[in-house]
């Protein structure tokens, strides 16, 4: 070898060796919070929602409601790190209802922390039903009940083995849709009692209600009392639902509703609503789990997760 062709070699090797220990510029970790959002499994919320539908309708005092929230208590039970019931009683149309809110708390040493709230009960009359004879029927509730404590259930089993940075409290609220129509005395009574009894000292950074959000065609716009009370929020919400491309989020304002939202926020805990609003099965005995779908739950799902692990410190 020939000392021109040793020297060369050895310039390379030399120049080889500084370049490997150069920074790579450019490039991106990818963190677990950043993939989070994949482990959602929607067979698994699927299930979720049919297992909530073959007890029959949730109506508070009926058999369907007894054998759900036992479903409800054994199933947080094995993901958070404590599961509270908090029975109560409200006297309704001539009758005295037994409503229990589900309460599971997962990482309860943290303070900052993220309230997830979704209705178990479903509505005991099909009111919207064309049929005089149908309207008092309870109905099913595969959407409109379901649906939101389906992901909710989803979300508690990933939050078990992939602890966050923020603490998480899930909140199922009874006797949502007991009311008649426009009769508000009666409608969100679990949400109404959560708020009354809740500690001074528990005030989570935000809130997000899910209603609504298995629906087969699904389309959710920002809806009005949620972008008046927690505008910030509910832009952040949506712009990650973009960044996720999530095409069943429409970054446009639509419908004014009475949920479960305006009383948390009417006690200063910012929440939006996540809801589907354009329902053609709503109220009526058809809300069953064919006019739902997996994609959708999904979807819904897959946004939480990414709100959770990659928390937004400007709201």
């Amino acid at each position: 070898m020939n000392k021109f062709f040793y020297s060369s070699i050895l310039i390379f090797v030399l120049i080889s060796c500084e370049n490997q220990n150069k920074p790579i510029q450019n490039s991106k970790v990818t963190t677990l919070a950043d993939t989070i959002h994949l482990l959602f499994d929607k067979e698994k919320a699927w299930d979720n929602l049919i297992k909530q539908t073959s007890f029959g309708p949730r109506n508070p005092n009926s058999i369907g409601h007894q054998r759900c929230l036992l479903f409800l208590q054994n199933e947080l039970k094995q993901y958070s790190n404590s599961t509270q019931l908090f029975p109560f009683q409200q006297f309704g149309y001539n009758e005295n209802l037994y409503l229990t809110n589900i309460f599971a708390s997962f990482r309860p040493d943290l303070k900052k922390r993220i309230l997830l709230l979704a209705h178990w009960d479903t509505r005991p009359r099909s009111d919207e039903e064309v049929s005089i004879e149908k309207q008092n029927f309870p109905i099913i509730g595969a959407n409109d009940g379901a649906s939101g404590v389906a992901v909710l259930l989803e979300v508690a089993r990933i939050l078990k083995n992939n602890p966050p940075e923020v603490g998480v409290d899930i909140l199922f609220v009874d006797g949502e849709d007991y009311g008649k129509k426009q009769d508000l005395k009666f409608y969100s009574l679990g949400a109404k009692y959560f708020i009354k009894k809740k500690p001074a000292t528990y005030q989570p950074q935000f809130a997000i209600l899910l209603d609504m959000v298995g629906d087969k065609n699904l389309e959710i716009y920002k809806e009005k009392y949620s972008s008046r009370f927690a505008p910030s929020l509910t832009n952040e919400v949506w712009k990650r639902a973009s960044n996720l491309n999530l095409h069943q989020f429409k970054n446009e304002t639509r419908y004014e509703i009475y949920d479960d939202h305006i009383v948390l926020n009417e006690q200063g805990i910012p929440t939006i609503d996540i809801i589907d609003f354009d329902y053609e099965f709503w109220h009526t005995t058809n809300d069953t789990p064919d006019k739902c779908s997996k994609e959708s739950l999904n979807a819904v799902g897959k946004l939480i997760l990414n709100i959770i692990y990659k928390f937004p410190h400007n709201i």
